[in-house]
C-alpha cells in the first residue's frame, strides 16, 4: 500500500480523534450518553464543542480527499508527489484541527485552503 493509502486510512482515523477529544478532554461524559450522543455533543461549551466542530468538518473534507488520491493513482501520477501531497493533507488536517479547538481564526482559515490544495494538487499529479 502506497504511503498515499495509508493518509486515507489516517484521515478516516480524524473524526474518531476528534470525537474522543470532544467527549473525554473533560467532564460530563456519562456511558449513557452514548444513547444520545448528538445530544451530548450539542451540549458542549469552548474548545470541547470546537472539537466536535472539528469532527464534522474533517468528516466532509475526507471524500474529496479520498477520490483525489484514487483518481491521482489510477491515472498513474508521480508516486512520489502524490504521497508528499497527501502527507501534506494529513498535517495541515491535524494542524487545522489544533488552530479549530484553539479559536485561532486566520490562521484556521490559511491551514484549510493549504488542505484544499493538496486535495486539487492530486489531480494535477
Amino acid at each position: 500500500m502506497t504511503i498515499a493509502y495509508w493518509c486515507v486510512f489516517t484521515a478516516i482515523l480524524m473524526p474518531v480523534m476528534f470525537t474522543g477529544i470532544a467527549k473525554f478532554a473533560g467532564k460530563g461524559y456519562e456511558p449513557q450518553d452514548n444513547l444520545a450522543p448528538r445530544e451530548f455533543l450539542a451540549r458542549l461549551q469552548g474548545f470541547r464543542q470546537r472539537a466536535n466542530w472539528v469532527q464534522m468538518n474533517t468528516h466532509e473534507s475526507i471524500p474529496g480527499f479520498m477520490a483525489a488520491v484514487i483518481i491521482a493513482h489510477q491515472m498513474q501520477g508521480e508516486q512520489n508527489m502524490i504521497d508528499l501531497l497527501a502527507v501534506g493533507y494529513i498535517v495541515l488536517r491535524l494542524i487545522y484541527g489544533v488552530l479549530y479547538m484553539a479559536n485561532i481564526g486566520m490562521p484556521r482559515t490559511v491551514i484549510w485552503t493549504l488542505g484544499v490544495a493538496c486535495i486539487l494538487g492530486l489531480f494535477f499529479t
